[in-house]
């Protein structure tokens, strides 16, 4: 049987706050297969963002554990975390979180530059991925110069520059018009077809939820698959 990419086991998270404990999410179990894509949807305030928080390695459980590509996070230093992030996952956010002063083509090149690789090897990878989103002729263009849906072309060129397991979204597209967010989930399916990363998207649109392979919902701190909604 093939290993999870990406698994979480008895995963709880609690938050101090005031006299009493604010429990976010208890003994959440989840695992993502190789190539799927799997949709976690929940009301506001329900805790995905803390889910993909604590999956991404961004924050710390209070108890539980997560595994990525077969190594415990907890088993890691946090300058271990940020390298196992950097090989192996990517994140895509609602708003793109480009740097403003650099291109499309820096932006992409950065995690390979982060990772160890040279200008010149990252610049070449870079401009690969940007052609693969449909950005080839946008390669020298800073975010200001983009519309709304080139720069999460961008977001997610650089999310999967450097060919991670999986990669996590958090409301890819709901900062967009719906024409554009449409444009935005046919990339994520040809990607995910071409490249076999394996995905997980956050996200209140439930039709882009349906077609992915899975949905789940999380609701009174529980994660449950769901059939339809």
């Amino acid at each position: 049987m093939m290993s999870a990419v990406l698994e979480c086991v008895n995963l709880s998270k609690s938050y101090d706050e005031g006299p009493e404990p604010v429990h976010v999410l208890e003994e959440v179990n989840f695992s993502l297969q190789s190539a799927e894509r799997v949709a976690i949807v929940g009301a506001s305030g329900s805790g995905k963002s803390t889910l993909l928080n604590l999956l991404g390695g961004l924050d710390q459980p209070s108890s539980g554990s997560v595994t990525l590509s077969a190594q415990a996070f907890s088993s890691l230093s946090p300058n271990e975390r940020g390298k196992m992030r950097n090989r192996h996952m990517g994140f895509v956010y609602q708003f793109h979180h480009l740097l403003p002063e650099f291109s499309a083509l820096e932006n992409v090149a950065m995690p390979l530059m982060i990772g160890g690789q040279s200008f010149s090897e990252a610049k070449d990878s870079a401009s690969q991925m940007l052609a693969k989103v449909g950005l080839a002729e946008r390669l020298s263009h800073r975010p200001s110069a983009l519309s709304g849906g080139e720069r999460q072309r961008v977001a997610i060129a650089r999310a999967l520059v450097n060919k991670p397991d999986c990669v996590l979204m958090d409301e890819p597209t709901g900062n967009l018009d719906a024409d554009t967010a449409a444009e935005i989930e046919l990339l994520i399916g040809d990607l995910n077809q071409q490249l076999g990363i394996s995905f997980i998207l956050v996200t209140h649109d439930q039709a882009l939820a349906l077609r992915m392979d899975r949905v789940l919902m999380l609701s009174k701190r529980k994660l449950q698959q769901v059939e339809s909604l």
